[in-house]
């Protein structure tokens, strides 16, 4: 399926890209404590949705 070079690539970009994001989410968190404050409200708020609309699926389907 992929040949064995691809896949060190793969997985060499992969480890890269993850300690980039680390330090860059690292430089930036005094700006995402500031301007991010309520965020958690948002995902909750999308969460339930989602389960509402389960919810009204399985109602729905019997």
């Amino acid at each position: 399926m992929f040949s064995q070079g691809q896949l060190i690539f793969a997985v060499c970009f992969f480890i890269a890209f993850v300690i980039v994001m680390i330090f860059a989410y690292r430089k930036d968190l005094a700006l995402h404590k500031i301007f991010y404050k309520g965020n958690y409200k948002v995902l909750i708020g999308f969460l339930l949705f989602i389960a509402i609309l389960f919810v009204i699926k399985i109602f729905f389907k019997r």
